[in-house]
């Protein structure tokens, strides 16, 4: 295995989460259609699929949410809490360091996905 070449986030809105993720988290949309939107993210696609549409893609219902984790590397994490707070984003958890050397806050999508925000430490 090379590397993870993409994650997908299952919504129950996808315009609701396009519009968290765009304007909350601060990701450009790269491509759209039929319930599908992938972010412009380097390295690993991150993208969002409508959950109404699962059974046409995986021939079944996807879990329960919230189903998955997704984290972003910053280079500030008490800058992106105070930003968060600012737009009325409710903080779950931190900024905290870590044992592995990371400072972490955790925040909920409207799916109840989780995000972390990870600044590394020396």
């Amino acid at each position: 295995m090379r590397r993870v070449d993409y994650v997908i986030h299952y919504v129950e809105s996808l315009t609701r989460s396009v519009t968290f993720y765009r304007d909350v988290i601060g990701l450009q949309v790269r491509i759209e259609g039929d319930g599908y939107v992938e972010f412009a993210t380097a390295n690993t696609k991150f993208s969002l699929f409508e959950r109404s549409k699962l059974p046409e893609l995986i021939g079944r219902e996807g879990g329960d949410p919230p189903c998955g984790e997704i984290g972003f590397l910053v280079d500030d994490v008490d800058g992106e809490a105070e930003r968060l707070r600012h737009l009325g984003v409710e903080i779950l958890t931190g900024p905290v360091d870590r044992p592995w050397r990371e400072r972490t806050l955790h925040i909920a999508d409207p799916d109840g996905h989780i995000i972390e925000f990870a600044q590394k430490l020396r």
